[in-house]
């Protein structure tokens, strides 16, 4: 029968035929799926191997992940331009509040999972490794689609940090998402009528709050001895907020404290390079280049030039200034300097000394041990632990004494004016006097509507 037709009908008759044959190999119908070759955990053996799975037309990787563009084999994705409403992934989650115990491998045999896949999860890109690190309190949650398979995990460490892995046609994936909260402003003020900490706690501030303002202004202010009845305090700081609910307090972002009759303002400032510091009104800096206080004890013995030794009973000038505290307290540099000595100095004892440029030298004796890495000519921060309080030397207990020198005279620590560490530079003064205004204006904004609070009578 093929004698009756023409050879060139022949032909054509066969190209026609795998023109559609291509058609229909290359074009599935809505019912069939693609098919690619990819590597599929086994549940049961907790094996990785090579299957032929089918490719879902739209990839869902987790909760809170999005795919876009289209995938090879897939279905392009719908944007929102085309469609009112997104397919949402059909996953279903299992939460579980980590306890004292609670191993990643128990966690994921709860959920119904093996260790092969938890191996394939943590063994994935980016971030993935971190699911090692669980602590008690944290929330996981896994994540499985409508064919039984891991689809996600979420670690939730906090309110503001999760980490979330996802299964990618490559394997898994895993990010770190941070919730930026958000932050008001907020105002509170006080009268010293005891302590700071007593005060700030009845004017609403919290313990974290309390030690940020005395650390504002501990470079001028001594907390414990200079403060007095009646001393002021107004602070403006940030309540944070996630979903429209508070659950913790930012930053301060202006105070101004009272002591002594003397005003103390201080504001928050951000300069072009993203650093933050305080800075008073007219640009300079809070902090000074020393510490005014080396360590967290009391004063047990002031500087005295006419000291009678409490060892050898006679006069002899107290060139320093004692602070009495436990063994083991740290020490800390009053100033960035380099250690010009370090080691066993007479009666001092233990003892290191810096050097603060070319004249001014700090010496703190009596230590139980040094700091790690302190050794003659190393280079040290200012607020760097040199050393331990212990009662090496002459002495009739634990203390730390501390020397401030300039061109090797002795000064009060306590009193000595001591240097300001830099201001505002020049490049940014017109910035930071428009910022000021601004910080300024809301500040007293604030103490206006305190103080009209205040007046108002009760209803």
């Amino acid at each position: 029968m093929l004698k009756t037709f023409p050879k060139t009908h022949i032909t054509l008759a066969a190209a026609a035929t795998v023109i559609v044959s291509a058609t229909v190999l290359m074009s599935p119908s809505s019912d069939v799926e693609a098919k690619r070759m990819s590597y599929a955990v086994v549940l049961d053996q907790g094996m990785v191997s090579g299957t032929e799975m089918p490719t879902p037309n739209v990839a869902s990787p987790g909760p809170d992940f999005s795919d876009t563009g289209d995938a090879p084999g897939n279905a392009p994705l719908v944007s929102s331009a085309q469609a009112d409403v997104a397919p949402e992934p059909d996953i279903q989650w299992q939460a579980f509040t980590i306890k004292s115990g609670d191993t990643l491998s128990s966690l994921f045999r709860e959920a119904g999972f093996n260790d092969g896949l938890m191996l394939s999860v943590i063994n994935g890109d980016g971030e993935a490794d971190k699911l090692q690190r669980l602590y008690a309190g944290e929330t996981i949650r896994f994540g499985v689609d409508s064919d039984g398979n891991l689809a996600s995990v979420e670690l939730k460490r906090s309110l503001l940090e999760s980490l979330k892995i996802s299964r990618t046609d490559e394997g898994f994936t895993g990010e770190k998402v941070v919730r930026e909260p958000e932050a008001k402003p907020a105002f509170a003020s006080g009268v010293i009528d005891g302590s700071l900490y007593l005060s700030a706690r009845d004017a609403g501030l919290n313990d974290r709050l309390t030690m940020e303002l005395a650390g504002i202004f501990g470079w001028d202010i001594d907390f414990v001895y200079d403060v007095r009845k009646g001393d002021r305090f107004e602070v403006v700081y940030e309540e944070l907020f996630i979903d429209g609910k508070k659950f913790d307090t930012g930053r301060i972002l202006s105070a101004r404290f009272i002591n002594r009759g003397e005003e103390n303002v201080a504001l928050l400032y951000t300069d072009t390079n993203g650093d933050s510091d305080y800075y008073t009104p007219d640009g300079k800096s809070m902090r000074k280049a020393f510490l005014r206080v080396p360590i967290n004890a009391r004063l047990s013995s002031p500087f005295n030039l006419q000291r009678r030794h409490p060892v050898l009973d006679v006069v002899r000038p107290h060139e320093g200034t004692d602070y009495a505290a436990p063994p083991g307290t740290p020490i800390k540099a009053a100033g960035t300097g380099r250690v010009r000595f370090a080691g066993w100095k007479g009666g001092y004892g233990r003892t290191v000394v810096l050097q603060h440029g070319d004249n001014i030298t700090t010496l703190y004796a009596h230590m139980s041990r040094l700091g790690k890495g302190i050794k003659n000519g190393t280079r040290v921060k200012q607020g760097e632990t040199i050393g331990y309080v212990g009662s090496s030397g002459m002495v009739t207990g634990p203390h730390l004494h501390y020397e401030f020198r300039i061109n090797g005279a002795p000064r009060n620590s306590r009193t000595v004016k001591l240097p300001d560490a830099k201001p505002v530079p020049s490049s940014e003064i017109a910035r930071f006097q428009s910022f000021t205004e601004q910080r300024l204006a809301q500040f007293n904004a604030f103490h206006e509507s305190s103080q009209q609070l205040a007046l108002a009578p009760d209803r």
